[in-house]
């Protein structure tokens, strides 16, 4: 692997930090046990990414047979944590900044990873860009569900909707 990729992987696990701790804060901010949980579940899924994306990049820095696997790997491991139902933040304004946050955020790793993917010339590390490009889609449609929702609860909180 060449030292561009290698630098993208370093990129992408300091991204991966800077998330957990977001939503370590948002959790800290949260007015109820659950949305607490909830927020601290994702800022653990983080961790586990931080954790995938070191081994990822010590297997493909050291063992060709790993770079084959990797290759074929189609999802990294994420746990189906994303339960908004169980998020209850009861200040509107906290619960968009929020989402507005992570939107941001998973948006800005989508980018990331496609950049990555198209100006690496490592098929292996393309293919995992790829992969983690998907991943962090799916995190923003989740993202963008719930902030679709919680925007209708500030607007009325702000009085701009009549009821």
């Amino acid at each position: 692997m060449i030292g561009k990729d290698i630098e993208i992987f370093k990129q992408a696990i300091i991204n991966e930090v800077e998330g957990y701790e977001f939503y370590k804060m948002a959790a800290y901010s949260a007015e109820n046990d659950i949305s607490k949980k909830t927020f601290l579940d994702l800022a653990n899924e983080e961790l586990k990414h931080i954790d995938w994306l070191k081994d990822a990049l010590k297997k493909l820095s050291t063992d060709p047979q790993d770079q084959t696997t990797l290759a074929l790997l189609e999802n990294p491991p994420s746990p189906d944590i994303f339960k908004w139902d169980n998020v209850r933040i009861k200040q509107a304004s906290m619960a968009v900044s929020v989402f507005g946050i992570g939107i941001e955020m998973e948006r800005a790793s989508v980018k990331f990873y496609e950049d990555a993917m198209n100006n690496t010339s490592f098929d292996t590390a393309k293919k995992i860009f790829e992969v983690l490009a998907k991943w962090e889609k799916v995190h923003l449609e989740q993202f963008s569900a719930e902030y679709d929702r919680l925007i209708k609860d500030w607007w009325s909180d702000q009085g701009f909707e009549p009821f």
